[in-house]
């Protein structure tokens, strides 16, 4: 299994305990990628193990011995790999020395993947770099913003109109997702804006015209089509700090934020890009 294709295997379960335990979904992914090397150790493919964790005292389920810092070590063993995923949330909630961890925000990773190894999660010296990278490579940092809703969610009055999803079998497998207060769903393989329109029973102008597709007409897997307008600032992220290659239009999507009022926002021209390091503000009424 390729990474690209662990994540795809796997985010919807990280996103999940990330709305349960509040653990960010890039964190778990990250972890997981290194801990079980995309999958294909042998601790993730006998033991269902993603996450490298041993024994200890407390564990009464199966186990998996293998050499690793001694010899015949007992790793925890799992009947799916799920079920992983679920006891490495457990595992950081319960053991104490995790708990400052819980009072960072989701969104940094980075503060995360530098606490992990404080708390001595791992003993290599360069693990949150690891981590940073692999987030980073993969931009898993997009679904620590993930909040799931119900398709069948009653409308507030003050929301936006669309056009409700239909109650098709294809439109029912899309899990619907808020940011910033706006309604999208992710991309899957095969996706293109036509099939999205028409799974979800929607125009196509609508989702070109949403998304401000000007700037961007292929779809990658893991974008965000939002089915809403997006909004003139973020209503809780005050300032986004650019990287190397990020263009104006991707932290639009990744905030929710129209472009013009981003420009706006920072005193930028239509069309000009920012440099990496360059603080980016998302709300109104931020200066430089």
């Amino acid at each position: 299994m390729t990474r690209p294709e662990y994540v795809e295997k796997y985010k919807d379960i990280a996103i999940k305990e990330m709305l349960q335990n509040g653990i960010p979904a890039s964190i778990t992914l990250a972890q997981g990628l290194l801990e079980s090397d995309a999958g294909n150790s042998a601790l993730a493919m006998y033991a269902n193990n993603h996450f490298g964790i041993k024994c200890h005292k407390d564990w009464t389920g199966e186990k998996y011995i293998q050499d690793d810092d001694a010899k015949d070590e007992c790793f925890r063993k799992y009947k799916e790999a799920e079920e992983s995923f679920d006891d490495h949330s457990e595992f950081l909630k319960t053991r104490g020395r995790y708990a400052f961890l819980f009072e960072l925000r989701k969104t940094d990773y980075k503060g995360w993947a530098e606490g992990l190894k404080e708390a001595g999660y791992a003993t290599d010296k360069n693990y949150p770099d690891k981590l940073i990278k692999l987030i980073d490579d993969y931009k898993l940092f997009q679904y620590d913003r993930m909040q799931e809703i119900a398709v069948d969610k009653p409308k507030k009055k003050t929301e936006p109109q669309i056009i409700k999803p239909t109650t098709s079998a294809i439109s029912a497998s899309r899990k619907l997702f808020l940011n910033n207060r706006i309604k999208y769903v992710v991309v899957q393989d095969g996706d293109s804006y036509y099939k999205i329109a028409h799974d979800l029973d929607m125009r196509l102008w609508q989702l070109h015209n949403y998304n401000e597709t000007g700037k961007q007409t292929c779809l990658q897997v893991g974008d965000i089509v939002y089915l809403q307008p997006k909004r003139r600032h973020s209503q809780k992220e005050e300032m986004h700090t650019a990287r190397f290659g990020e263009t104006m239009y991707y932290i639009s999507q990744l905030y929710g934020i129209k472009m013009r009022h981003l420009h706006k926002m920072n005193n930028m021209t239509d069309g000009q890009e920012p440099s990496a390091g360059q603080k980016i503000f998302l709300k109104k009424g931020e200066k430089k």
